[in-house]
């Protein structure tokens, strides 16, 4: 099941794509991770679920991650007498705490933490920002507003509020019990919605307690001004486009993309690019060329990972999505101009003894006839260096810890290999010069370069580099005990 493209992709699993046919079929398609949006379905589908995609694990031999997309805090208006009303470009319009249903001048805000936090000349956007409104007025328990986009308000339509950091923590009861299900199911990954400060990232890992990684949303304005400090505790980052691209002007959304994919990978942390990368294909089985090039332009930016959404949960050509990201990833990274793109991003790091041994490794990789790459990591860490010098051979990932590896998945050019504990150098090399041949990325004839740490089985230790050759009688010949 070896991948012919180094970016990874995610598949958000749902109604369309609940059962073992489908969700195989879109591994086999290309999916490397499945997210399991807690949003949606209860808890006892999510469990069949990954209980599906653990199945297809043990039955294929690759590990495969999921990741559990924690809702976050919700904030929706209350409900409408007499079904919807239109907002003219203008008006008046009161938000409160009252409960009564609301009208064409009012509606219930059930959240008295935005009347907290609200001051003249704040913007409310209701409705995925179709309907603008800015504040003239508040206190404690009501705003009042002016339209400055009109348009029709319903029941329990979505509220953003892009210009104060609102006090509200990044889980929500919900969340909390979401969270807690995920971690004892076993998922590798959990993704916090509406990240504000590294604080919220910091609950989150205490609740996890190191059960699964955690991956912050970026979809705040507060988030992106925050962001080197919400990195600094986060095990990877999702950049989720479509509420950032509410809360922020829509122009202003490919560059801060452009400087978060950078950063992570300066940091050596996984990044996602997400949402609707291939919308038009919930209905169609055919993208538009616009999604194309967003999807080709995740990719030539070094993004670890580009994620589909409701176009495998919902939509009517879940395995023609996956195959198109497969097929659009294969063709950049073939383009010469992606190496030119990716080279001349990459940003030395020199600070750690593995850093210095990833670095040599990609440098003798390119410099001399090296098949692979392959790195003994324990915590990961290893692995997750490796794939920050973007090399342009294959990278191996083998570890003896099943979680590792699955965390991994979401990794840039990372084929996760399980091994057996290892105490001898030699039986490194030994079982990553198979592991080459097996996958087929190398034969007897061809050399890797080993990356491993002394001793074994210690996260943090990376500190022998070997070129090594493929024939395990030439390792028997040349290698000590």
């Amino acid at each position: 099941m070896r991948r012919h493209r180094r970016v990874k992709i995610v598949a958000t699993l749902g109604p369309s794509s609940s059962d073992y046919k489908m969700i195989r079929a879109l591994f086999e398609a290309g999916a490397d991770v499945f997210r399991l949006n807690m949003s949606h379905g209860s808890h006892a589908e999510h469990r069949a679920r990954h209980d599906i995609i653990r199945k297809i694990e043990t039955e294929t031999g690759r590990p495969i991650a999921i990741l559990a997309d924690l809702q976050g805090p919700k904030l929706r208006v209350g409900t409408f007498e007499n079904g919807p009303h239109d907002l003219r470009e203008g008006q008046t319009f009161r938000f409160d705490l009252d409960p009564a249903p609301g009208d064409a001048t009012r509606v219930q805000l059930p959240h008295p933490e935005i009347f907290a936090a609200l001051e003249p000349g704040a913007e409310l956007l209701v409705n995925d920002g179709k309907i603008r409104l800015a504040v003239d007025s508040c206190g404690p328990d009501f705003a009042i507003c002016r339209v400055t986009a009109g348009g029709a308000i319903s029941n329990r339509k979505g509220v953003n509020v892009p210009d104060v950091v609102l006090p509200l923590a990044a889980l929500s009861d919900k969340d909390r019990e979401d969270l807690e299900f995920a971690c004892e199911l076993g998922v590798d990954w959990l993704a916090l919605s509406f990240v504000q400060r590294p604080e919220d990232v910091t609950e989150a890992r205490e609740l996890a307690r190191g059960r699964a990684a955690v991956l912050s949303k970026i979809e705040k304005p507060a988030a992106v001004r925050s962001f080197a400090e919400i990195l600094k505790v986060s095990d990877g980052i999702m950049v989720a486009r479509g509420d950032l691209g509410v809360e922020l002007p829509v122009h202003s959304v490919p560059p801060i993309q452009k400087r978060l994919v950078r950063a992570c990978r300066a940091a050596a942390k996984p990044v996602i690019v997400a949402t609707q990368m291939l919308e038009s294909m919930i209905e169609s089985p055919m993208p538009t060329r616009a999604e194309v090039s967003d999807v080709a332009t995740a990719i030539y930016e070094g993004a670890d990972a580009v994620m589909l959404s409701a176009e495998s949960a919902a939509g009517q050509y879940p395995i023609e999505a996956v195959s198109t990201m497969d097929n659009v990833a294969r063709s950049v990274e073939s383009d010469p101009t992606y190496r030119e793109v990716i080279e001349a991003a990459r940003v030395a790091k020199r600070q750690t003894v593995a850093d210095g041994i990833v670095a040599a490794a990609r440098e003798i990789s390119e410099t001399t006839d090296i098949a692979a790459i392959c790195a003994f990591t324990q915590s990961g860490t290893t692995g997750s260096l490796a794939a920050r010098e973007r090399p342009r051979v294959p990278i191996i990932a083998l570890s003896s810890e099943t979680r590792t590896l699955r965390r991994l998945c979401l990794t840039w050019g990372t084929h996760c290999v399980l091994t057996p504990e290892l105490v001898r150098f030699k039986q490194a090399v030994v079982n990553a010069a198979k592991a080459a041949r097996d996958f087929g990325f190398a034969d007897e004839t061809n050399q890797i370069v080993v990356m491993a740490g002394l001793p074994f089985n210690v996260p943090g230790t990376t500190n022998i580099l070997r070129i090594a050759p493929c024939d395990e009688r030439l390792i028997y010949r040349t290698d000590p005990e």
